[in-house]
């Protein structure tokens, strides 16, 4: 079955995502969706939709009035929040199936009314970030037996990769945590009520990026397909 993945640009190893996404799989087509292009009619070609990681979502989005935090960007991209925002409320509004990472797990959790830790380690939690210019950093994660991510990984706890300095704070109302850090920051969710609701799952890693130790790719090598099979649903 021929599948069209729409996957967001992302100024930060975007390139690492389709082949990811794609694999062996001569029938997945990939679609950049693009701030820059503003492509949005594309959407409608999209059976799927990747929303990808990179810089931090702009405050106002999340009702926030601070602008300069430790770890914070000189310069935001709202052309990149709102073009996303559109994408993700399309994707809501029309079914399609949504895997978000990183930034993606957090600008899903702000368009569904939820705010953001600007800082981690400012408020008393682990260092999340990069391990080194070239080294994500790994640590464990315990997930909720009542989740759909409990059932496409069959694990209760397993290790992930690491590069982000933000977090989820108040979790918006339609969804759950579904898996959580050691230092209780929020690493997975899901919609809370699936009932007529489109497959969506937000992860705080990147699955797309583990190539090096095989305790991380078992965890998540599921994602990926649970991700493509709700497609055919």
């Amino acid at each position: 079955m021929e599948k069209t993945i729409g996957i967001t640009q992302s100024d930060s190893k975007f390139h690492l995502y389709a082949p990811w996404i794609k694999g062996e799989d001569e029938n997945i087509e990939i679609i950049t969706l693009s701030y820059d292009t503003q492509n949005l009619e594309d959407l409608k070609s999209c059976d799927a939709i990747v929303l990808t990681g990179g810089i931090d979502t702009h405050p106002k989005f999340y009702k926030n009035e601070r602008l300069q935090y430790p770890g914070g960007p000189n310069e935001f991209n709202v052309p990149r929040d709102e073009f996303e925002l559109k994408v993700f409320n399309y994707a809501k509004e029309h079914d399609v199936p949504v895997l978000a990472i990183c930034r993606g797990m957090q600008l899903v959790n702000c368009a569904l009314g939820g705010d953001l830790i600007q800082d981690l380690e400012e408020k008393g939690k682990a260092d999340h970030k990069k391990q080194g210019e070239f080294d994500d950093g790994v640590h464990e994660v315990v997930l909720n037996k009542n989740t759909l991510f409990f059932k496409i990984s069959g694990r209760d706890k397993g290790k992930v990769n690491s590069a982000h300095h933000q977090g989820l704070g108040r979790i918006a109302d339609e969804l759950m945590i579904s898996a959580v850090s050691e230092d209780d920051v929020a690493e997975a969710v899901e919609y809370s009520d699936k009932t007529n609701k489109p497959f969506l799952l937000c992860v705080q890693w990147h699955p797309e990026r583990l190539k090096i130790a095989e305790s991380l790719v078992s965890f998540s090598k599921n994602i990926r397909e649970s991700f493509l099979s709700a497609i055919n649903k």
